[in-house]
């Protein structure tokens, strides 16, 4: 199996390990990258790693992902919750799309309990911490696998 998955990461997640360690753990987003990388190798795919505060970026790169991705992993973090326009452009990617949160969002304040980017996605992962990340790994090789 070969192929990228693009893994986008929205805003203020660029302060993880820093930002409230409480809700979202003490790990960096370059840990977090680190040992998503090393569970895409394991399964023959390799993960292009990228994270912006700003919603028009991520939706280039979900544009970017069209050409160069078997399937995406978003955690668009805030954006879940108000951003129509990166559903839009999730709704024009092919492949795969898992979503995950790092915290529970469910247990969390009501505005966080609806996401945009849920009506797109093949998948959910919610609560995992940043094990989550390694979770929509092995479920994108999973589907990638049974598309081939």
């Amino acid at each position: 199996m070969a192929g990228t998955i693009y893994v986008l990461n929205g805003p203020n997640l660029n302060l993880l390990g820093k930002r409230q360690p409480e809700i979202y753990g003490s790990e960096t987003l370059a840990d977090v990258e680190a040992a998503t990388a090393s569970q895409a190798r394991e399964h023959g795919l390799a993960v292009r790693f990228l994270q912006s505060n700003a919603e028009h970026q991520l939706i280039d790169w979900i544009h970017e992902a069209r050409e160069q991705a078997v399937a995406i992993v978003i955690n668009p973090a805030a954006y879940s919750h108000t951003s129509v326009a990166i559903l839009d452009a999730l709704n024009t990617f092919e492949g795969p799309v898992i979503e995950v949160h790092i915290s529970n969002v469910h247990k969390r304040e009501d505005f966080r309990h609806h996401s945009y980017v849920s009506l797109r996605a093949d998948g959910v992962i919610a609560g995992c911490g940043t094990q989550g990340y390694r979770m929509a790994v092995d479920r994108v090789a999973h589907l990638v696998k049974s598309l081939n």
